[in-house]
Formats: C-alpha cells, sequence, structure tokens
C-alpha cells in the first residue's frame, strides 16, 4: 500500500487531532490577551475601580502566576500518566476557570479564577507540543512544530473580537461573556482527545510497545503493517528509549550540570524564556489601552479596532515566519529581529515623547505604525523559535525537562512584567519604553555570542556544538538518533 500523505485516512485522521490539539496554543493566547481586552471595556474598568494599580497589575498577571506553579508540576504528569491526560487536566481547568469568573462578584475571587485558568494553560503548554511532535508524520514535524506558537495569535484575535462585540453591552456582561467564551479553545481540545493517538514514544517507555507500533501503522503507515517508514521508525523509537534506559543518571535536572555544554544549553533556555518577554513586546500585548490612551487615542471603539487589527497583524507575520524559519539561519533571524525590534521602539519612544512634552498629535498617532512594525519584527523570530530552537538544541533525554525550565523562565517573566506594568507605565509614561530598549542591546549582545547557528544541521551535529569533547557526544548522539533520521522517514515517505 502507497504512502500517499495527505491522502491516507490514518494521516488524515491525524491531522485534524493535532489541527484540535493546536487549540491549547490558541487558549494560551485567548486567556494571555484576555485582560487587555477587557481592559477596553467600561464596565470592567468599573469593576476594577476600587483596586489600585498594584492590585490592577497583580489581577493581570494572575494567569502567569498560574502557569508559573503549573509548568513543573505538569512535565511530571505529562511523562507518567501520558500526554493526552495532561492536557485533559488542562482543559477542564480553564473550563471550571472560566464558569467560577462569570459567577463571582469579588475582584480577589476573579484574581483566584483567574490563577487556576493559568494552571490550566499550563498542563496544556507543557503536553499539547510534545504530543503534537511526537505523534505527527516525520514529513510535516518541522511545519506543524513551527506554527504551534503561531496559532497563539488565533486565540487573542478571538478575544479582542469578542470583546469589540460586547462593547454595547451595558452591564456586567460585556466583560463576563468573554470570561465565560474562553470555554471555546479547551472544549477542541477535548474534542481532538477523541481523536488523535497517545505519543508512540511515551506507550514505548510504559513497556507498551504493541500500541505503539499499531498507532504508528494506523497513522503513518496507512495501516499496511509491512511499510518500510513504520519500521524503521518503531525501531528507531525503541532504540532511543533504550538508550535512554542506559544513560538515566543523565536524564535528571542535574544533567544540565554535568558539562559545560550541557550549562550552555541551560543558559539558552533560561534566556528565552526572559527574551520572550522582555523586548518590549509585553507593554504591546498586555497593556496596549493605556499606550494609546497616552498618545490621544481614548475612545474605547478605536481602542478596540487598534487591539484587533494588531492581532490580525501579529498572526500574518507569525505564520509567515513559520513557514520560512528553516529557509535562513536561526542567528540572522534573532539579529536581524532584535536590531529591527530596537529601533521601531526607539523611534516609538521618541514619537511618544514628542506627544507627551509638546503635545504634537502627529507624533502620538505615528506611536501606532511604530507599535505595528515592532511586532511583526518580534513576530517573524521569536514566535517560531521560542519552541523550535529548544527542541533543537537539546538532546532528547533533556528535551522535555529544558522546554519545561523555558516555559517557567517566560511565565515568571511574564508575571513580573505585567504585574509592574500598570505601575511603571503610570509612573514613567513614555519613558517607560526605555528600560526595553536597553534590554533590546543586551539581548542583541547575548544572542551574538551565546547562540549558536542550527540551521542545516543535523542535531548530532548540533551536539558537536555543545559537547566539550567526543565522550559527550557519544553519549549523547544514540538518543538522538531517531531525530536524525527524520530526514529519512520523509524522503521514504515520497515512495
Amino acid at each position: 500500500m502507497s504512502e500517499k500523505g495527505t491522502t491516507d485516512r490514518g494521516l488524515r485522521r491525524l491531522n485534524l487531532g493535532i489541527a484540535l490539539m493546536l487549540a491549547a496554543s490558541a487558549t494560551s493566547g485567548y486567556n494571555a490577551s484576555q485582560i487587555n481586552s477587557l481592559l477596553v471595556l467600561p464596565e470592567f474598568k468599573e469593576y476594577l475601580s476600587d483596586l489600585s494599580s498594584s492590585a490592577e497589575g497583580l489581577i493581570i498577571a494572575a494567569v502567569s502566576l498560574g502557569a508559573f506553579l503549573a509548568f513543573i508540576p505538569a512535565s511530571y504528569v505529562a511523562d507518567r500518566l501520558g500526554r493526552r491526560i495532561c492536557v485533559c487536566i488542562g482543559s477542564t481547568l480553564v473550563i471550571l476557570a472560566a464558569i467560577i469568573q462569570v459567577a463571582v462578584t469579588h475582584p480577589w475571587v476573579f484574581f483566584g479564577a483567574r490563577i487556576v485558568t493559568g494552571a490550566g494553560v499550563g498542563f496544556s503548554q507543557t503536553a499539547a507540543p510534545l504530543l503534537i511532535a511526537e505523534v505527527a508524520h516525520p514529513r510535516q514535524r518541522r511545519v506543524l512544530t513551527g506554527l504551534y506558537n503561531a496559532v497563539w495569535f488565533c486565540g487573542s484575535i478571538t478575544a479582542a473580537a469578542i470583546a469589540f462585540a460586547t462593547l454595547s453591552i451595558p452591564s456586567s456582561w460585556s466583560w463576563r461573556a468573554p470570561c465565560v467564551l474562553q470555554v471555546l479553545y479547551p472544549i477542541f481540545q477535548l474534542i481532538g482527545l477523541f481523536v488523535i493517538p497517545e505519543s508512540p514514544r511515551w506507550l514505548v517507555s510504559k513497556d507498551r510497545v504493541g500500541e505503539a507500533r499499531a498507532m504508528l501503522t494506523r497513522y503513518h503507515g496507512n495501516g499496511d503493517m509491512s511499510s518500510s517508514l513504520v519500521e524503521e521508525e518503531f525501531d528507531q523509537i525503541c532504540s532511543s528509549i533504550r538508550a535512554e534506559a542506559d544513560l538515566k543518571d543523565s536524564s535528571g535536572w542535574s544533567a544540565f550540570l554535568r558539562t559545560r555544554g550541557d550549562m550552555h544549553r541551560l543558559l539558552i533556555c533560561i534566556l528565552l524564556g526572559f527574551m520572550q518577554e522582555w523586548t518590549g513586546n509585553g507593554v504591546t500585548s498586555y497593556y496596549l489601552p493605556p499606550i494609546l490612551a497616552s498618545v490621544g487615542i481614548k475612545d474605547a471603539s478605536h481602542q478596540a479596532a487598534v487591539n484587533i487589527s494588531l492581532q490580525f497583524w501579529n498572526l500574518i507575520f507569525a505564520v509567515g515566519g513559520a513557514s520560512t524559519s528553516d529557509r535562513y539561519g536561526r542567528r540572522t533571524l534573532w539579529l536581524s529581529a532584535t536590531t529591527l525590534m530596537m529601533i521601531f521602539l526607539s523611534t516609538s519612544t521618541v514619537m511618544a515623547g514628542l506627544f507627551a512634552e509638546l503635545h504634537i498629535l502627529e507624533a502620538g498617532i505615528a506611536v501606532v505604525p511604530m507599535l505595528f512594525l515592532f511586532c511583526a519584527a518580534y513576530d517573524f523570530a521569536y514566535m517560531p523559535l521560542f519552541i523550535a530552537y529548544p527542541a533543537e538544541i537539546l538532546p532528547y533525554q533533556l528535551r522535555a525537562k529544558g522546554l519545561a525550565i523555558t516555559l517557567t523562565t517566560d511565565s515568571l517573566a511574564c508575571f513580573f512584567n505585567q504585574y509592574v506594568n500598570p505601575v511603571a507605565f503610570g509612573a514613567l509614561a513614555w519613558k517607560y519604553f526605555c528600560i526595553y530598549i536597553g534590554c533590546l542591546v543586551f539581548f542583541l549582545g547575548v544572542i551574538y555570542f551565546v547562540y549558536p547557528e542550527t540551521q542545516g544541521r543535523s542535531l548530532e551535529e548540533v551536539a558537536q556544538i555543545f559537547e566539550d569533547d567526543k565522550d559527550d557526544v557519544k553519549a549523547i548522539s544514540p538518543v538522538e538518533s531517531e531525530d536524525f533520521h527524520t530526514a529519512s522517514f520523509a524522503a521514504k515517505s515520497e515512495i
């Protein structure tokens, strides 16, 4: 039986499940952007009117706090109970939190519900990318993992559109309706769990090799039990799991301190989390309405329109970056995007300063297109590489833990960012942008001196960049062999 890619019934069903599982990223985007959308609504501003700016910042940052608390526990759940169970827990928590948010009347109970939402997002975000990467057809894996982060903007667009639609409701339902509708993408995830199979790698690790082989035969081989692709893929998975068992002492958290190369990887994982949130995108993503008001755009409908337009703009460039990320070098993308972001944010700062100090209306209006250009540069590199880059530089036995470190660092940076934004922006106004310009300068140096190029290299060759001696490379290469042969799977699957 020939393997015909997207014409295979098994592969069509698998890709449907993966598409539904991408809703985990949209769930994250919806909830991360939801407060930004709610801040446009007069009824929600009234709801928070008795709170100080510090307390308001804490409520804005609640989702990040919940995710920060969930990422590490979720990694253990995903490894011990399975990727699908972990996604199910996360989706259920988000749905329960939505119900609580609608029912409460006190802002601090709302805050608690937002923390539960963040925990649910953390569980889903930990397991869904792993599940997608481990069940996807080898020929499609790179594109699907690159698109995962881009789908985040589908959630943010939905949040902005719903808030815009409820703007005219003259009651608390103007903000309660967007809260209850956060169940939309988690429901897609739960439906997807009835379609997508469990990770064959996790099944093999639990000695359920028959189920793993059946999964590969049905979804990658279109039911052909003699498929050479399935045979080789199954053998590689089994051998890599055995190699992992042999390297059990090197798969714990302390393994990040084993060699200088592993410490280099750990440094990049930590820096990625901070870079993702401290380039200035945190201000435009989570505190856009006050920025627009500070440059003269104060009408709620105008702010909502700008917010929706920005999310569509982000989606276009994020998908473009995901689709072309393999064409350009990773360092080229990092360096060029960071340089452009520094230029656009500097220009925005000057324009905002001219409006605030000299009351030049044109300068205030010019801030908006500069922010759009800033976001385009961010989307093209930072969005697709945030997940893809650590996956490339980490050996298999550290990949899940390394990604958990990156996501935990990101949530911590996001929480701090969101918590201080209302206070700092209220005190410094346009001058606050200068802090992020300084961060961009620092990150530009970090990328130049710390981030190696990985384009065009197999994962074994990437490992050689980090390892100090040949023994370290040999210790890693058997585990990496499954990913190394992904290219050969792609070629054979065309037969």
